[in-house]
């Protein structure tokens, strides 16, 4: 693996990253130092990871550990927390790390007379991964539609006729339909015309 400062240049836009990025990237080596990997990205796509924030965190994951929603190794739980929970897919092993409201807090306090993204950027480089985050063994039950490489049955939806992949179809009194015409869309559709 590289270390912490070779993954911020990597990370680097316009050639600074982001305190959110640093964090991130310490609270990724700790959790795979955790999990004992050492070697990433893994080809074989038995590391998979659970994203709780769509801010910073998930970009340093596929850098990182090579984990993409593309391949199914990255979820995305929008939950608003800078957390990130590991499953080893082949061990079943999981640990969950989050980022300390302390570590801000002190962050601040540790370097009032910068800007405000300069004392956290330096702060998040300098301090302990025990200051910085809390980290938990759980467990993390996952249907087999959700690992990678998963191919499953791809079904066609009776309302709007499009595919429907993974399991992710709603059965309603014997009809098999998508989640957006069981109710379940994100978005509202416009007239047309």
């Amino acid at each position: 693996m590289k270390s912490l400062e070779e993954y911020i240049a990597l990370a680097a836009k316009d050639g600074r990253a982001r305190s959110g990025i640093v964090l991130g990237i310490r609270m990724i080596l700790r959790g795979l130092r955790e999990l004992g990997i050492e070697e990433v990205p893994r080809p074989e796509r038995t590391l998979l990871a659970i994203v709780e924030t769509d801010r910073c965190l998930p970009d340093a994951v596929e850098l990182i550990a090579g984990c993409r929603l593309g391949n199914r190794t990255l979820k995305h739980k929008n939950l608003g927390k800078m957390a990130v929970t590991f499953v080893d897919v082949e061990t079943n092993r999981a640990i969950r790390l989050a980022a300390r409201e302390s570590g801000y807090r002190e962050a601040l306090a540790k370097f009032p007379d910068v800007e405000k993204e300069e004392a956290l950027s330096r702060a998040y480089r300098e301090f302990s991964d025990e200051e910085l985050f809390t980290r938990q063994w759980v467990r993390v039950e996952l249907g087999p539609e959700e690992l990678p490489g998963h191919r499953g049955q791809r079904v066609v939806c009776a309302a709007c006729g499009e595919g429907v992949s993974f399991g992710r179809e709603v059965n309603r009194d014997g009809r098999l339909l998508c989640r957006t015409c069981a109710g379940e869309r994100y978005f509202q559709p416009l007239p047309q015309g």
